[in-house]
């Protein structure tokens, strides 16, 4: 029922007070307008959050995250399991209890994990978000770019972003020059840049005023 934004409080807001105040802010983003567009998604709010969190983490470039979105929902839509690295990293993190460790490369042992979070496992959604997706994240997955692609990895001429493609022989092609880029670049332990893609940490801040 939270929605990431920045918000007053007085410093000494009871814990009802702030329940509530979120529980409104929640009602004021989940509008008729947005409920509608999750409905033609054929989604419910959790299930738009859920994918948010992913698109969330995949990209830290908010102009971006609506293509990721759609490359998201094409899958869906053709019945492909997502394979979203963010998901790998958050179900190694949770089978070990160790939220605090630094993941730099997803390796193939970690994509075979056993958790209903892993989608390179497990077919649809995760049972649950994986962040807290901002709201640019939400808006991207409710506001999808209408495309083809179905594939796409971190690009080495434009950092930050990614490369995006159609079929398996263009996201290859891309691949290749992603994966002798981390290995010029000697990363062979664990990080937060997965062997794919770039995800993004978290952003939740609550502003607290004295008054």
């Amino acid at each position: 029922m939270f929605v990431p934004n920045s918000y007053e409080f007085f410093w000494n807001t009871c814990a009802t007070k702030f329940r509530d105040k979120m529980a409104k802010e929640y009602r004021k983003f989940w509008n008729e307008e947005r409920l509608e567009k999750a409905k033609q998604l054929n989604l419910t709010p959790i299930q738009v959050s859920i994918l948010a969190s992913i698109v969330h983490k995949e990209t830290v470039k908010k102009d971006e995250r609506p293509i990721v979105a759609g490359v998201y929902l094409n899958r869906l839509q053709k019945g492909m399991k997502l394979e979203a690295d963010p998901t790998v990293i958050y179900a190694v993190k949770l089978q070990s209890n160790d939220f605090n460790q630094v993941i730099k490369r997803v390796l193939n042992k970690d994509l075979v994990t056993d958790s209903p979070y892993n989608t390179y496992m497990y077919q649809g959604l995760p049972p649950g978000p994986i962040a807290m997706p901002d709201i640019t994240a939400l808006d991207a997955v409710l506001n999808p770019e209408k495309h083809n692609y179905i594939y796409f990895c971190a690009s080495v001429t434009n950092f930050g972003y990614h490369e995006f493609a159609v079929t398996p022989a263009q996201h290859e092609a891309n691949r290749q020059k992603y994966v002798a880029w981390v290995n010029q670049q000697g990363i062979k332990d664990r990080v937060e840049i997965s062997i794919l893609f770039f995800p993004v940490y978290l952003y939740f801040s609550f502003l607290f005023a004295q008054r």
